[in-house]
């Protein structure tokens, strides 16, 4: 009987005799090879593991043009020995076949780092690192290329060939593993089943450089040769020999810090891949051919990532594709268990079980508020896309007199200092927070509140603005301010003045988020003084404000997390205009 009609079965069986409740529905009873019988839901899904032990191996594995990338396998073992199989495969395009932090899983309780442990459910797990980092050989060229995409077909198919694999491959990742994930589609290998990517770029200008400016993102692996001799050899290269070797040749990357700051626009050009690398390294780039697979996509996000935006645009641009987005920073999942609905996601696609995840809405999420920690007790909802039905688009005007929604004619104004630092977050990188630095930006502030309020989508602000430089970069945060003061940011946006020009977007976005070309014919500095008027989006969030909060939007010249300010924008004079000539306001997704 087919999974399907015994799971219909079952249920009717069990609504007959008055045992189902209206929220049980949710929980579906997998019938498993032996007769076990899974309860599978979101993010809940433990059949009992087939295997209790795993063996592990190292190799060098030549690609096309002979250069050799390291493998690690974990496999499925009995009595000490591999289990001879055949199983299906997942596989991480990672920086080494060590599981570590900076591949982009982070230190996350049943998280991605917890793969390998599906060997006990019989997969086989690869970690294979990409030419030029950890333990492979070769010069890494970009960043998510086309030689790594090449790579990954290669490698899909190998895996698939080998006698312990019955042919079924899926790849997973999160950060620049997602993005290898993802890139990995785009070469379309006959035999990859499934992807799971977390926090990835669908659009890497987009992503790196939103609204032209670059903050909190580095510039990705840099590291010297005695930082990747650290990295465990593979089997048989004890002594180090081959690692040190290939330690030397990635010396020879390309800086990608320097060809990153020399890519401004969108199409810049830059000499050290000859090409225009903001779209080869895009997935977005070949959406064509990703669509052209109807391979499933798992897009897993964190509304405290700046990528999350880019797993929207995924699930709007990928028919099929699901989305997962928690209260989470980057890579993290606190609170809810991801290997568990990884493995629901691959049974379900590479072997061919039904648990159930093909019924379910293609988009969940959490709402967290100030006094979330993670996501445990939070209620998960679930859409059939995104934004959500029933967001109501609230406009709220920027006064003059700072308050939030007032018509109020007039000026504020701040002066910009690019010295400010986070007073709780300092630092860099991909988890590094926005934050309110009082006195370093202009606010307007709404009224306390007398029931709790959901945004829920992007908010949009529109502002007139003018400087007394020829350039500078504007910076929006939606806020919460808690009765004790405690100020809160939801969620923010950026645009340079100089790269306001609106287009139609290149690809599918939500109704209502302006889009930026950013080529170099764009680019149109302002006179001294001059008004223009900036229409950007903030990033996609969902989020309750409680009753007894405020609401705030701040808006400032400078971000601590930005890594290339407009050159002399310090001490710059920037002010926001309201008036019938000179509106400004800021449009609110509301529940």
């Amino acid at each position: 009987m087919p999974g399907r009609s015994r799971r219909t079965l079952l249920m009717s069986v069990l609504v007959a005799l008055g045992l189902v409740a209206a929220v049980a529905l949710a929980v579906l009873v997998v019938p498993r090879p032996g007769g076990n019988a899974t309860a599978s839901s979101l993010g809940s899904y433990r059949p009992d593991p087939g295997f209790t032990e795993q063996v592990s191996e190292s190799f060098l594995l030549p690609m096309r043009d002979g250069t050799r990338l390291a493998v690690r396998l974990d496999r499925p073992a009995v009595d000490g020995r591999p289990a001879p199989g055949p199983f299906p495969v997942l596989w991480q395009h990672s920086l080494s076949t060590e599981r570590k932090p900076e591949d982009g899983a982070g230190p996350a309780t049943g998280g991605i780092q917890t793969m390998p442990s599906l060997t006990g459910h019989g997969y086989v797990v690869a970690q294979v690192a990409r030419r030029g980092n950890g333990q492979s050989f070769g010069v890494r060229r970009g960043y998510n290329d086309r030689l790594e995409a090449g790579d990954a077909y290669e490698i899909t198919e190998w895996l698939a060939a080998q006698p312990w694999s019955d042919g079924n491959v899926g790849v997973y990742g999160c950060s620049n593993t997602g993005d290898a994930a993802m890139h990995a589609l785009t070469v379309r290998p006959p035999h990859l089943r499934a992807v799971l990517a977390g926090c990835f770029s669908w659009d890497k200008y987009d992503a790196w450089r939103v609204g032209g400016i670059s903050a909190q993102w580095g510039f990705g692996p840099s590291r010297t040769v005695e930082q990747d001799l650290a990295n465990a050899p593979v089997d048989g290269d004890e002594d180090k020999v081959l690692l040190r070797e290939a330690a030397v040749e990635h010396q020879k990357a390309v800086p990608l810090a320097d060809m990153w700051r020399g890519m401004p626009y969108r199409d810049s050009w830059t000499a050290a891949t000859q090409s225009r690398f903001w779209s080869e390294g895009s997935v977005g780039t070949y959406a064509d051919e990703i669509r052209s697979t109807g391979v499933p996509v798992y897009v897993i996000g964190g509304w405290r990532d700046e990528l999350r935006g880019q797993g929207v645009a995924a699930l709007l641009n990928v028919p099929g594709s699901r989305l997962l987005i928690g209260p989470w920073k980057h890579c993290e999942n606190a609170g809810f268990a991801l290997v568990e609905q990884a493995h629901r996601f691959f049974d379900q696609h590479l072997k061919g079980i039904d648990t159930g995840i093909a019924d379910e809405p293609p988009v969940h999420w959490a709402t967290p508020s100030s006094d979330t920690a993670d996501a445990t007790g939070l209620e998960w909802e679930s859409a059939p896309s995104w934004p959500p039905a029933g967001i109501t688009a609230r406009p709220a005007a920027l006064g003059g007199d700072g308050v939030l929604g007032s018509a109020a004619h007039g000026v504020r104004g701040v002066t910009v200092d690019t010295t400010v630092e986070c007073p709780t977050d300092p630092g860099s990188g991909a988890t590094i927070q926005p934050c309110h630095v009082p006195g370093s930006g202009t606010s307007w502030t709404g009224p306390v509140l007398d029931r709790d309020t959901v945004f829920t989508g992007a908010p949009v602000a529109d502002l007139t603005v003018r400087t007394d430089r020829a350039d500078g970069d504007v910076f929006a945060y939606l806020e919460e301010i808690g009765p004790d003061g405690r100020t809160t940011v939801i969620t923010e946006g950026r645009q340079r003045m100089s790269l306001r020009a609106e287009h139609p977007p290149a690809y599918a976005l939500p109704d209502g988020v302006p889009w930026h070309r950013a080529y170099a014919a764009d680019a149109a500095p302002v006179e001294p003084g001059e008004a223009v008027r900036l229409h950007f989006a903030m990033l996609p969030t969902s989020y309750r404000v409680p009753a007894g909060h405020r609401v705030q939007v701040t808006v400032t010249g400078h971000d601590p997390r930005a890594t290339g300010p407009v050159p002399g924008a310090d001490g710059a004079r920037m002010e926001v205009l309201s008036g019938p000539d000179t509106p400004s306001s800021v449009t609110l997704p509301q529940r």
